[in-house]
């Protein structure tokens, strides 16, 4: 499926499960990691990730569709558009739209990993899931400078 064929497959969706045109841009975003879609604010186009049609099939696509259709037209008529306004709530579950979107096996590495920091001062050790700019933290014992000793990883 190419960006025409999602357009005219959104336009479809827009007049039969909701009522109203849609009227701006649809398009596929390979860039999108680990979302379904999003409905961008600014100008009102959606961008759908390719991979939960390949790696999913058409009927999670169209869910994710309609779940940004939601967040269009509400967001156009003033109405509550965000995931925790009751009015998005209500209206998802009318069109049977997808509340989640699946989770993609590409976007698993399969790999963890952590740091591991030791303060110069005390000796302190500090183990993160997230890298840590030692330029800008200290060790909270002594306030010395830290330093990446090791970083693991496991599957």
């Amino acid at each position: 499926m190419n960006d025409q064929e999602l357009q005219r497959l959104v336009e479809r969706i827009s007049l039969e499960d909701f009522g109203r045109r849609f009227r701006h841009r649809a398009s596929f975003n390979g860039r999108l990691r680990t979302t379904g879609g999003r409905y961008r604010l600014s100008d009102h186009d959606i961008e759908i990730n390719p991979k939960m049609l390949t790696e999913h099939g058409s009927s999670v696509l169209i869910g994710i569709i309609k779940h940004e259709l939601c967040h269009y037209h509400l967001h156009l008529e003033g109405r509550g558009y965000r995931h925790k306004d009751s009015e998005f709530k209500a209206l998802l579950k009318k069109v049977n739209g997808l509340r989640y979107a699946p989770e993609l096996k590409s976007a698993r590495t399969g790999v963890e990993r952590y740091y591991v920091y030791k303060c110069e001062g005390c000796g302190v050790l500090y183990q993160r899931k997230r890298r840590v700019n030692t330029a800008r933290y200290v060790c909270s014992k002594c306030h010395g400078n830290i330093e990446l000793v090791e970083i693991h990883e496991y599957r």
